[in-house]
């Protein structure tokens, strides 16, 4: 309980219903805000983190915000003038009269607006792609893009840093090539044989991450085949070894956990079975060869593209933005981002 008028507070803000006026850590009033409200009306007051505004509203609709210069938490207030007044309060327990999701929408597209007036020089967009494109072994696709981009953008000479870059990711790209294609067609045994023949180094440690990935790979197109007793074989001739690894444990319990099921497909482990799964193996085994480049003095930069590094970035820039928010606001999505705001685009 106060005494006084909350809004007269610091860091405080109150929409008054006697005058329709905007108080802000005093008792002075601003400039007139809004309509009068009374008796039967719905007002309402949120925070607008994507503008830093404060923000209110009226039997439905937005009559106005304000900067929201103060830091540290904010907390609903209403001030009450006569004994035995009541008013019903909603925390979202049900559907406000205002849309507020409306609101959310529009900040977003906003955003986006904002996003897509930045100009970015067609050579750095497409000095990203055509890196992502290297680095993941996209052969065929690269070829197209090149063929599609003919003469479309501007020459620019490229930093040395860059041309490094793409040296790297060029390196072995024949066979990444043939590495991806044999994994994605569940030809574990081929991608086995190659990889012997060209990098015996990746797979001379029967206990690497590399082995472990390709071994479940290969009982999981086993299990895909209905070949359930020669999986069961091959689970305890090449992976029984990787029991008591901690981390990984847990793809080891799904693998072996697919042969509980009759329909493992339709199972909680059933997202094994499918491409995603060959392709996060030959993502693995791609990055592996690009770490056996001579050119590579951080093998950890070899397990993602560029493109995917500025991802990572954005990402972390916009927890940072929600952090200093107290942790309040929209919730980051990247998908959602990507595809302007928007759900299940």
């Amino acid at each position: 309980m106060m005494s006084g008028q909350h809004q007269w507070e610091p860091n405080s803000f109150g929409y008054h219903g006697d005058d329709g006026c905007l108080y802000h850590g005093n008792g002075k009033a601003s400039e007139p805000f809004g309509p009068k409200f009374t008796t039967g009306d719905t007002v309402g007051a949120g925070i607008n983190y994507a503008s830093q505004t404060v923000f209110f509203t009226k039997n439905g609709k937005l009559v106005g915000s304000t900067p929201k210069d103060v830091k540290g938490p904010l907390y609903p207030t209403i001030g009450l003038h006569s004994p035995n007044e009541k008013m019903d309060v909603n925390f979202g327990q049900r559907p406000f009269v205002f849309d507020i999701e409306q609101l959310a929408q529009e900040e977003r597209e906003k955003r986006q607006t904002i996003i897509e007036k930045v100009s970015l020089p067609l050579s750095v967009s497409h000095w990203i792609v055509r890196s992502y494109l290297l680095h993941y072994g996209y052969k065929e696709t690269l070829a197209s893009f090149d063929t599609a981009s003919g003469n479309t953008f501007p020459p620019v000479l490229p930093t040395p840093q860059e041309n490094n870059s793409l040296d790297i990711v060029s390196y072995a790209l024949d066979q990444r090539k043939i590495l991806r294609q044999l994994i994605r067609n569940g030809d574990v045994d081929s991608a086995f044989k190659k990889l012997r023949e060209w990098y015996p180094q990746l797979v001379q440690d029967d206990m690497s991450t590399i082995c472990f990935l390709l071994h479940c790979q290969k009982y999981i197109e086993l299990v895909m085949k209905g070949m359930l007793e020669s999986a069961v074989n091959y689970a305890r001739s090449e992976l029984t070894r990787f029991f008591g690894v901690k981390y990984l444990e847990d793809l080891l319990q799904d693998c072996l956990a697919l042969l509980a099921y009759e329909e493992p497909a339709k199972s909680s482990v059933g997202y094994l079975l499918s491409l995603a799964q060959r392709e996060l193996v030959a993502d693995a085994v791609n990055a592996m060869v690009l770490s056996t480049n001579p050119a590579v003095q951080n093998p950890e930069s070899c397990l993602q593209s560029s493109l995917e590094r500025l991802l990572r970035q954005l990402t972390a820039c916009c927890l940072e933005r929600r952090l200093l928010n107290g942790g309040q606001g929209e919730i980051f999505c990247l998908h959602k981002m990507l595809h302007g705001g928007k759900e299940g685009s």
